[in-house]
């Protein structure tokens, strides 16, 4: 049991780094935007909301930009709960 469960430690470090690495933008903007949400919520965030900002991370910095800052709607209900988030951070 304990190796299970360290073995999903490993897996969610695993996941949180490459996230945060995936965060890291070409755009100010968007770092200024994402630095805060990971460093406060990355560790509470569920695997369905870990997923969503995985997807979200895949657009370009300028399409990223406007998702965060409202300029165009996300592409579904997950995703734009999760901008709010961001924003709120």
């Amino acid at each position: 049991m304990n190796e299970i469960v360290q073995d999903d430690v490993i897996q969610d470090a695993r996941v949180h780094h490459r996230i945060r690495w995936r965060a890291r933008r070409g755009l100010l903007e968007n770092d200024l935007l994402l630095k805060p949400f990971l460093a406060s919520r990355l560790e509470s965030l569920s695997v369905d909301e870990i997923q969503t900002l995985d997807r979200l991370l895949l657009l370009g910095d300028n399409e990223l930009l406007d998702v965060l800052m409202g300029r165009k709607g996300g592409a579904n209900a997950a995703t734009d709960a999760l901008v709010a988030q961001i924003r709120k951070t």
